[in-house]
């Protein structure tokens, strides 16, 4: 498995993905109407302005959000290890969630947390 066969591989990759879009391109109808145009949620037609601004509290929330569950992503890979490390995994686990508690206590403290 040297570099030949990862070339083989790309290509083949490529290919098969430039075949599909082809073909798909080939066998669909197109058309044009105006409602395609237009702004669809939930199948609920939209009335009044479509832009309208939302409060950055639902970005702050999903933001705090995303970094407690990327945390997840890094405490896979310490479980695995934990037991052959030893007690320096422990100690390296508390400090990691002590920072985390302190970015909690930040969030809560600024009201991110709060539905307003």
């Amino acid at each position: 498995m040297g570099a030949s066969s990862m070339i083989v591989l790309i290509l083949a990759g490529l290919a098969f993905a430039g075949g599909a879009i082809l073909v798909a391109k080939i066998i669909t109808k197109t058309t044009t109407n105006p409602q395609k145009g237009e702004p669809y949620e939930c199948g609920i037609p939209t009335h009044g302005k479509t832009w309208i601004q939302l409060n950055v509290g639902y970005y702050l929330f999903a933001l705090v959000f995303l970094i407690f569950d990327v945390e997840l992503v890094f405490l896979y890979p310490w479980a695995v290890v934990a037991k052959k490390v030893g007690w320096l995994a422990m100690g390296e686990i508390i400090i990691f969630f002590g920072i985390l508690f302190i970015g909690f206590l930040y969030a809560h403290k600024k009201g991110a947390l709060e539905w307003k």
